[in-house]
């Protein structure tokens, strides 16, 4: 198999100079060839004496096209490299994108310019959640001016993906920040009630920040769904959520501890008080988030039965 590395993102999002970090990092100076296929040109050019230092060699590939398997191929025949690194052009549809099949992606990036997410984000969602659907890591960089957006900028890409990394840079470097004052909801409360976005901030965040929640009561509408595979006494309650555009719909919900599970019917809507925990299941291939129900009531279903995280 032939190692790829994928680089995605819009043109001036920052892909050149994490990739140029990257060919300079020590642990990157490795046997053998890098071929760097470019299916763009930015305004930043790769230093030549780091391309020779690093034994890469560059491929322009400029129609949507020409990245073709074939093409690819004789690339590769050409030079013949030991790794193969892709700065794909996003302004090409990811979806369409196929290669050589013994080709294999051992990482992809998608790298975003925090300042003009907002624009690409509205305007250019579908190729946008392509790019990040299957990215390990989602790097937003120039993060200076817009530091107040970053956990609605955060929330927007968990939505599409939720088990990407999402790391925020702005010029001094990556930013650590904790994120819990913004949320919709009192963390202090007896009680913390989830509405319509506070239930979609809250399933995401508990991912990212469990700890914040563990041994706290929740309560929220929900509509129930009663998987096969679940042992006995558990359900789901959930909400259905469209988490990029109306064919992105994803039923958004924790395994959750009823004694009374069998009275319940399947997509009837119940108001649901649990306390959380944090405990291994195997749904979660390891620990995550589980209810234990300390009421589980019929209720109507709410006006806006599903959840937008747009």
């Amino acid at each position: 198999m032939k190692p790829v590395y994928m680089i995605n993102g819009f043109l001036e999002s920052g892909k050149t100079e994490f990739i140029s970090f990257t060919l300079a990092q020590q642990y990157f100076q490795v046997k053998g060839k890098t071929l760097l296929i470019l299916c763009e040109e930015g305004e930043i050019e790769y230093d030549p004496v780091l391309l020779r230092h690093s034994r890469t060699e560059i491929e322009l590939i400029e129609k949507e096209e020409d990245f073709n398997p074939a093409h690819l191929t004789d690339l590769e025949k050409l030079h013949k490299p030991e790794r193969i690194i892709i700065e794909y052009n996003g302004m090409w549809n990811y979806k369409n994108a196929k290669l050589p099949w013994y080709w294999k992606i051992e990482q992809q990036i998608t790298t975003i310019d925090a300042s003009t997410f907002p624009m690409y984000y509205t305007n250019m969602r579908s190729l946008l959640a392509e790019m990040i659907r299957k990215s390990e890591m989602i790097i937003f960089n120039r993060c200076d001016t817009v530091r107040e957006q970053l956990n609605t900028y955060k929330r927007n890409i968990k939505a599409v993906n939720a088990s990407a990394d999402v790391i925020f840079e702005d010029a001094k470097g990556e930013i650590n920040e904790i994120f819990e004052e913004d949320l919709p909801y009192d963390l202090t409360q007896d009680v913390i009630v989830l509405d319509n976005e506070g239930y979609g901030i809250w399933y995401l965040d508990s991912m990212e920040n469990l700890d914040r929640y563990v041994g706290k009561k929740v309560r929220f509408v929900a509509m129930v769904l009663k998987p096969e595979s679940f042992p006995k006494g558990y359900f789901v309650p959930g909400r259905m959520a469209m988490t990029c555009c109306a064919e992105d719909m994803a039923f958004l919900g924790y395994a959750c501890e009823y004694k009374g599970v069998d009275s319940l019917r399947e997509r009837e809507w119940v108001k649901v008080t649990a306390t959380v925990s944090k405990e291994y299941w195997e749904d979660y291939n390891g620990e995550g988030p589980m209810l234990h129900a300390l009421s589980v009531e019929k209720a109507k279903a709410p006006k806006d039965a599903i959840i937008s995280f747009t």
